[in-house]
């Protein structure tokens, strides 16, 4: 440490645990969007089956839909820290 600078503040390996947790926990809640929309391309609008694979994957990855499952996995991911830290 130089003269002048402050030290790092200690970390916690729990604080790191935590972030990966959460980082975990939103990645597969973003994942079960993508894939219920997947789905949704084959079952509900036909489409995927008509169009193919590909053509369903370029519809439902785009930055709207990326944006919409990024804010309900943060939103889920608080949602349970909360029940989780209440009961």
């Amino acid at each position: 440490m130089r003269k002048g600078e402050l030290p790092d503040p200690p970390r916690s390996p729990n604080m790191k645990k935590n972030i990966w947790r959460a980082v975990i926990e939103v990645s597969f809640i973003v994942f079960l969007f993508y894939s219920n929309l997947l789905m949704g391309e084959f079952e509900r609008s036909g489409m995927g089956e008509k169009r193919g694979l590909l053509w369903a994957m370029t519809d439902i990855f785009t930055s709207l839909n990326f944006g919409i499952a990024l804010i309900a996995a943060l939103v889920g991911y608080a949602l349970f820290e909360f029940l989780r830290n209440r009961f």
